[in-house]
């Protein structure tokens, strides 16, 4: 069966009374009983979704380099030293923390998208933090990860100018039920972080065109110029996206997860995986995830 035939014969129910999906009922009736804990680390360690997905031919940021211990980061002068643009993150970091984006290079220094300068000593100080777990979920020891600069499709670029946009999707059973785009603002620093002042747009799955917007958890009617375009927008690649967030729920051992995607001018680019994705997303689409979650096959109440 074609992967985008499950698009059309879901029945979206986008005019089913709502019910809200809260943080229990997804945990109990979702996450627990769709997503067998050994398989959590295809999803929790950045690296490792690189390799399960990349076997299946799905793009990703390039990796330059990665750390597993502390005596590695001797070689990170190496590494990045010729590198104008480049993105240390953590293996298995949360919240988008620890994630420091470089975008330029002034001779023994890099500028980071947010302004700040960092010399080598800094840069490697970030690196060891990372190593000793400062940014993980479990707050275990992580991995550190350098990777390619993602340059975003034009068209996102003129609405997301302080940073990297990404698509959230969410599947159960391999079925799409709600996306949303994820915006940074400048209250956000340059990040795609609802949490922090970032936008959250509702997509429409079946042709990909925003819908409501939010920020704070509040519905925003008007927006700055910088973001203007945000209304009534079709994202470009969709199709193309959707079938990638197929072919990674059909590779992946998870049955309940989110997918970050991320729009570049060659087309969509998988950013992470994530097996406990937040609920945020029934803000940004103004509608409950239980009655989507119940038509893709899952609890009904």
């Amino acid at each position: 069966m074609n992967l985008l035939k499950r698009i059309k014969n879901f029945r979206f129910k986008t005019n089913a009374t709502s019910k809200v999906l809260g943080i229990n009922r997804r945990n109990l009736d979702y996450i627990y009983p769709n997503n067998q804990r050994k398989y959590f680390p295809v999803a929790d360690d950045k690296l490792l979704t690189k390799q399960v997905l990349g076997e299946a031919g799905i793009k990703f940021p390039e990796t330059y380099a990665s750390y597993n211990h502390f005596y590695q980061l001797k070689s990170l002068v190496n590494d990045i030293g010729n590198r104008d643009k480049f993105v240390i993150k953590p293996a298995q970091g949360k919240a988008g923390g620890g994630i420091i984006v470089v975008n330029d290079r002034y001779g023994s220094h890099w500028s980071g998208s947010n302004g700040k300068v960092y010399q080598l000593d800094e840069l490697r100080k970030h690196a060891a933090d990372i190593i000793f777990g400062v940014y993980s979920f479990s707050n275990m020891n992580d991995k550190v990860i350098i990777e390619s600069l993602v340059n975003q499709h034009r068209a996102i670029e003129q609405i997301s100018p302080y940073g990297l946009a990404d698509i959230r999707i969410i599947l159960l059973n391999n079925i799409p039920v709600m996306a949303m785009l994820r915006v940074p603002s400048f209250d956000s620093d340059g990040k795609a972080n609802l949490h922090q002042g970032a936008y959250g747009v509702g997509i429409n799955l079946k042709n990909g065109q925003t819908q409501t917007i939010i920020k704070q958890n509040r519905l925003q009617t008007s927006l700055p110029q910088a973001h203007a375009g945000l209304h009534n927008m079709t994202l470009p690649f969709w199709p193309e996206v959707l079938e990638m967030s197929l072919l990674a729920a059909d590779v992946v051992p998870l049955n309940y997860l989110g997918l970050d995607i991320v729009l570049t001018d060659d087309g969509p680019m998988m950013l992470e995986i994530n097996a406990r994705p937040g609920i945020e997303i029934q803000n940004a689409n103004l509608n409950g995830l239980r009655h989507l979650l119940e038509a893709a096959g899952g609890v009904e109440q």
